[in-house]
C-alpha cells in the first residue's frame, strides 16, 4: 500500500488514514479499501498512488483508472444507491451492510454515517467475518469523527495530490 501524504491535514483527518492504513494491513485477503461520500466521491483510499499510475499508463486523461480506488469508489457509490432505494421500496428500514460474493473475490459495503460508506474489495480466499467485523470496528471508530468539514476536508486533500501528480 503506497500511504498518502497526511502532511497539513487535521489531527482528525490523519487519524482516518491511519484507521485505514490498519484495516489494510491487519485484516488479511484486503486487496482495496474506499471511503466514499454520500453523493459518491472519493474521500479515501487505500492506493492513491495506483490511481495516478493508472492514468498515466492510459494517458493524462482522468477517466477513472480500471481497477484503482477510483473504480471501488464508483462501483461502492452504485450498490450503495441501489440498495437505498431497494430498502425503501421494501419499507424495512435502512441498509446496514451489503456484501457480494464472487468466483474471484467478495465486495462488501458498509454505512458509515449521514450516506458515507466504507467499501472493501476482498480476495478469494479473504475470510467474510473477519473482514466484515474489522470494518464495522472501522465505522464505529469513523463515524462520528465524519463530519461535513473533515468530508471536505479529506476531498480537497485527495484533489491536491491529484493535481499535484499530473504536473
Amino acid at each position: 500500500m503506497t500511504a498518502p501524504s497526511t502532511f497539513g491535514l487535521s489531527s482528525e483527518a490523519r487519524n482516518l488514514h491511519w484507521l485505514l492504513t490498519n484495516l489494510v494491513e491487519e485484516v488479511p485477503g484486503i486487496q482495496s479499501v474506499a471511503v466514499v461520500s454520500s453523493d459518491g466521491l472519493l474521500l479515501l483510499s487505500s492506493d492513491p498512488g495506483r490511481n495516478d499510475e493508472a492514468r498515466q499508463a492510459r494517458g493524462t486523461r482522468p477517466t477513472g483508472p480500471r481497477g484503482s480506488s477510483a473504480d471501488l469508489a464508483t462501483i461502492v457509490s452504485g450498490i450503495g444507491s441501489l440498495t437505498i432505494g431497494a430498502a425503501k421500496l421494501m419499507d424495512r428500514g435502512g441498509v446496514k451492510h451489503t456484501m457480494v460474493a464472487m468466483d474471484e473475490g467478495s465486495l462488501f459495503v458498509m454505512s458509515i454515517s449521514d450516506g458515507s460508506l466504507l467499501g472493501v474489495h476482498g480476495s478469494a480466499d479473504c475470510d467474510m467475518s473477519v473482514v466484515a467485523y474489522h470494518m464495522a470496528l472501522f465505522v464505529g471508530r469513523a463515524g462520528h469523527v465524519l463530519t461535513p468539514e473533515l468530508r471536505s476536508e479529506l476531498r480537497k486533500s485527495l484533489e491536491s495530490e491529484s493535481a499535484g501528480s499530473t504536473r
